[in-house]
């Protein structure tokens, strides 16, 4: 069976995973739908929950002559989604919406509590009975399959047998990514991760756990590096992988070496032509 998720796949096989967030909207869709990402985030926290916006997004990183030449139904890039809400507002409704229309997995941006992370996970799988193995957290999503089936390729009862919550099932497609970001949550993550089964991936929220330290955006002060490395170890503890949301040309040797696994880095536009031309007609 071919593995769907880009970056469940690097995962589960102990490798790196490449992503980076950008705006729901076509033109980045169709920008990022070449380039050598395994998955990448519409971010839709700190931009407007724009389900159009997203809906088009996601068909536009479709690209054709990318699944004829491939020969499978796996996305190049696959599309996952940061949500708008922290945990302690649930945002379940806001889960089911951008899986409902095909995304292959949730980020849930500020999760600082067991229960908020149960609710994560919970909201991400379909009810199941009381005794069916791997029963929780107990599933809470809404029944609306056909548009992420028809997106996935595949036929309703398909996409229920592959929907399911990786690594809680070993064979679902769909990953759930916590946020940390803040002492409450660095304090409460092996309890999460010993507690609720079903978290695929923790990132690191250093912006706002730089903020809550009193020291915003310095992202190598020693409380910050202190905060991420408790993170690291609880996670390398329990053989959950860790994302790093700003990995760069100058610190990408580090953040592998400290043990990171999903690497976010921005793309950077440059204008050659541009800053050649000012420069010969005495404008740079």
């Amino acid at each position: 069976m071919t593995r769907l998720n880009g970056v469940i796949r690097a995962l589960e096989t102990g490798g790196h995973a490449f992503a980076s967030f950008v705006p729901p909207d076509p033109a980045a869709a169709v920008e990022f739908s070449a380039a050598k990402y395994d998955g990448l985030i519409f971010e839709m926290e700190h931009k407007p929950w724009d389900v159009v916006g997203l809906k088009h997004g996601l068909q536009y990183l479709l690209d054709r002559r990318q699944i004829a030449a491939a020969g499978d139904l796996a996305p190049a890039v696959t599309p996952l989604v940061r949500i708008p809400t922290n945990g302690a507002e649930k945002g379940q409704w806001h889960a089911k919406q951008a899986l409902d229309l095909g995304a292959y997995g949730i980020v849930w941006p500020h999760i600082s509590t067991v229960d908020e992370a149960r609710n994560a996970v919970a909201a991400c799988r379909y009810p199941q009975l009381p005794d069916a193995e791997r029963y929780d957290p107990a599933g809470v999503r809404g029944d609306s399959p056909a548009a992420a089936a028809r997106y996935w390729g595949l036929a309703n009862d398909e996409y229920y047998a592959r929907s399911g919550v990786w690594p809680l099932d070993p064979d679902g497609e769909i990953l759930v990514a916590l946020m940390i970001e803040d002492q409450l949550g660095i304090r409460n993550l092996p309890d999460i991760l010993d507690q609720v089964p079903g978290i695929g991936l923790v990132i690191v929220g250093e912006g706002d756990m730089s903020q809550e330290l009193g020291v915003p955006r310095r992202y190598e002060h020693p409380k910050v590096l202190e905060s991420k490395r408790r993170i690291l170890d609880a996670c390398g503890e329990r053989g959950v992988a860790v994302g790093h949301p700003h990995v760069t040309a100058g610190n990408v040797e580090q953040v592998l070496k400290d043990g990171y696994r999903f690497l976010m880095t921005l793309p950077v536009r440059s204008y050659p032509g541009l800053e050649r031309g000012r420069e010969l007609t005495g404008r740079s």
